[in-house]
C-alpha cells in the first residue's frame, strides 16, 4: 500500500486562502482553493493543473472558492460541490470580480466555464476519482457548508472545512460521526476564545433591538450576505418582533438561492416566516425611507466595507438615537473594526466621531475553543491531527492542546509542507 500524501498549499497560521492537495499514486485531488482577502488578493501555493484531477469545493466563501477560475484559464476540471455552495460561490466569485478584476488572473469567463464543469454531490453520497473515494456531510458553518470524508489508499482522512458543532436558528451543526479516522484536517479560528452560549445573546440581541426601534431609533446591522444576514433574520422572527425589518444587498439574492435549496436549512418554516416578514430593499428610494424610521436593516457588508452598508452608516451614524450592532467578525484595518475600537467612520468623505450607539453581538458561524475542544474528542482512532486557518498562534494552540489533553498527534503545518497518512 503506498502512502496517502498530503500538501499544505495555504491557510497555514493564517485564515485565509485555503488550499489543501491529496494525494495517492495515481490521483491528485484539491480541497478547497481559495483566496487571501487583503488589499489584493493573495493566492495559494500554484499546482499544475494538468495534475489536478478534480477539486472538492467544502463552502462558498472567497477563502475557500476565490482562486479556483484559476482552473479554468486554460483548461478545465470538474469541480464537486453541492447545489446550493455552487450557486453561492458563483455569487459571491462574480461580486469579487467586479471588485477586484484588476488584481485578478482570470474574468467572467472563467467563472462561467467553471460553473458548467461543477458536479453537484448531495451529502452522504459517496463519489470516486481516480483510487480516491470522497463524500461531504454537513459542517454547519453556513449554508451548503461540507466537511470532506476521504477514502483512499485504506486510509480514511477528514477536512472539517470551516464548522460548527452547534445549532443555530438556520443551520444544525455538524455531528462529526465518522467512525475511525487516520488523519483530521482541522480549522482554529477560534482556538483561544470561547463564543456566548446563543440563548442568552439572542435574547439580549433582540431585547436591545427592540429598545432602540421602541424609542423611536434605526438599528443597522451590518451583516455578511451569506448565512448571517439570515441568521439574523431567524432569530428576529423567532422572537416575534414585530417591527418593520429591511433586507438589503447581495443578502436578497443569497436568500432567494437558499429559498431553493430548504433542505441544507435547519427549520425552512422559520426561514420562511423571517423571509416573508422582512422588506426587500429593492433601490434608493427604499433605502433612503429606511433611514427615516424607526426600523432594523440588515445589510452587507459585514465589515462595513462598501455595499450598501457604508451608505447606510453615513446616515444612521449621525443620531445619538441611532444604533449600529456589528454581528460578524471584524477583521483588523476594515472600516467595522475602526468603528469598534474607535467609534469612527467616514461619514461624508470624512472621518467622523459616529453618535450612534455602536455593540458587537458575537454571532459566530465557527467552532469557539469549547467546541473545538469537544470536535476533536468526538473523533474516533488514532487520529493524527493537522491544524489550520487560525491566525496569531491560534494553530499552534490547538494543536499542542490535542497532543497535551488528547494524547494525539498533532501538528500546525508551514505553507509547502508534505506528510504522508
Amino acid at each position: 500500500m503506498s502512502p496517502l500524501q498530503i500538501k499544505f498549499l495555504g491557510a497555514t497560521h493564517e485564515v485565509g486562502r485555503a488550499a489543501i492537495s491529496v494525494k495517492t499514486e495515481k490521483t491528485q485531488v484539491l480541497l478547497d482553493y481559495g483566496v487571501m482577502l487583503n488589499h489584493e488578493p493573495g493566492f495559494p501555493m500554484h499546482v499544475p493543473p494538468k495534475e489536478v484531477d478534480a477539486i472538492i469545493l467544502g463552502h462558498s466563501h472567497l477563502d475557500h472558492s476565490g482562486a479556483i477560475p484559476i482552473f479554468f484559464i486554460h483548461g478545465k476540471k470538474t469541480v464537486y460541490a453541492n447545489r446550493l455552495a455552487a450557486e453561492l460561490s458563483q455569487l459571491l466569485i462574480s461580486d469579487f470580480i467586479h471588485l477586484s478584476s484588476y488584481y485578478l488572473p482570470y474574468e467572467y469567463l472563467e467563472l462561467r466555464t467553471m460553473m458548467r464543469h461543477i458536479k453537484h454531490l448531495d451529502f452522504g453520497v459517496k463519489e470516486t476519482v481516480g483510487d480516491i473515494t470522497f463524500e461531504l456531510r454537513n459542517a454547519g458553518h453556513i449554508p451548503g457548508s461540507a466537511q470532506v470524508l476521504i477514502e483512499a489508499e485504506g486510509r480514511r482522512l477528514l477536512y472539517t472545512g470551516d464548522f460548527n458543532l452547534i445549532n443555530t436558528r438556520l443551520l444544525e451543526g455538524a455531528k462529526m460521526d465518522y467512525g475511525d479516522l487516520d488523519a483530521v484536517i482541522i480549522e482554529s479560528t477560534y482556538a483561544d476564545e470561547d463564543h456566548p452560549e446563543r440563548p442568552e445573546l439572542e435574547k439580549q440581541f433582540v431585547e436591545e433591538v427592540t429598545e432602540v426601534v421602541e424609542r423611536g431609533g434605526t438599528v443597522l446591522i451590518p451583516a455578511f450576505s451569506i448565512g448571517r444576514s439570515q441568521e439574523i433574520g431567524c432569530i428576529l422572527a423567532a422572537h416575534h418582533f414585530e417591527h418593520p425589518v429591511y433586507l438589503d444587498g447581495m443578502a436578497r439574492e443569497a436568500s432567494r438561492m437558499m429559498m431553493n435549496h430548504m433542505q441544507f436549512l435547519r427549520d425552512p418554516k422559520l426561514f420562511m416566516d423571517a423571509i416573508h416578514s422582512v422588506n426587500w430593499v429593492e433601490g434608493w428610494r427604499d433605502r433612503r425611507k429606511a433611514t427615516k424610521m424607526p426600523c432594523v436593516i440588515i445589510s452587507p457588508a459585514g465589515m462595513l466595507k462598501g455595499g450598501p452598508a457604508a451608505f447606510y452608516i453615513s446616515k444612521i451614524g449621525k443620531k445619538a438615537n441611532n444604533a449600529v450592532f456589528l454581528v460578524s467578525y471584524q477583521i483588523p484595518g476594515t472600516p467595522g473594526r475602526e468603528l469598534l475600537e474607535k467609534g469612527v467612520c467616514v461619514i461624508d468623505g470624512k472621518m467622523q466621531k459616529v453618535k450612534a450607539t455602536i455593540k458587537h453581538f458575537d454571532f459566530s458561524s465557527h467552532c469557539g475553543a469549547k467546541e473545538l475542544k469537544e470536535a476533536v474528542k468526538r473523533i474516533n482512532g488514532k487520529a493524527k491531527f493537522y491544524v489550520i486557518h487560525g491566525a496569531e498562534g491560534n494553530c499552534e494552540l490547538l494543536a499542542k492542546w490535542i497532543e497535551k489533553e488528547a494524547g494525539l498527534e498533532a501538528v500546525a503545518p508551514r505553507p509547502g509542507d508534505t506528510f504522508k497518512v
